[in-house]
Order: structure tokens, then C-alpha cells, then sequence
């Protein structure tokens, strides 16, 4: 995947989290971890793996949950899956 494809995924996800724990898009930065913001906890998180399913059409089975705890991570994963814009 090109830099312009992966800065328009991470992108994508600072959106979807930033409408996920209603934020301002500002406070989403691209290296955003779990537990950076209060409104990721563990359901904030679930949210989010709910809304990967829906928004990319991607399974997130119980052992990716627990690894797909930030921007990069989740970015990788969906690459994985073949994710292409």
C-alpha cells in the first residue's frame, strides 16, 4: 500500500473514532493508542471493533481485539485483510 493509500486509511479511522467517542477530529492523531482518551476503554473499544465490521466489512474475531489497540495497529490489520482504498 502507497503512503497516499495508508494516510487516507488512518485518515478514514481518526473519522471513525473521532464519531465513535464523539470528539473533536483534533484530539484523534494518527498514533492514537487505547486509553489515550477516557472514551477509549475496553466498551469504547468494543464500539470501535463494531464499527471496523461495518465501515471496512472486516471479521474482528476475540484474539484481534485484544491487538488492535491503536491507529497503526488496525491500519496494519486491515491492510492484512487487503484493505485497498
Amino acid at each position: 500500500m502507497s503512503n497516499d493509500n495508508l494516510s487516507t486509511l488512518t485518515e478514514r479511522l481518526q473519522i471513525l473514532l473521532a464519531e465513535t467517542f464523539q470528539v473533536s477530529p483534533d484530539l484523534i492523531t494518527p498514533e492514537l493508542n487505547f486509553g489515550d482518551l477516557p472514551q477509549w476503554d475496553s466498551l469504547g473499544h468494543m464500539e470501535v471493533m463494531l464499527r471496523l465490521e461495518e465501515q471496512f466489512g472486516v471479521e474482528v474475531n476475540t484474539d484481534t481485539i485484544a491487538r488492535l489497540i491503536s491507529i497503526p495497529e488496525i491500519c496494519r490489520y486491515l491492510q492484512e485483510r487487503g484493505y485497498v482504498q
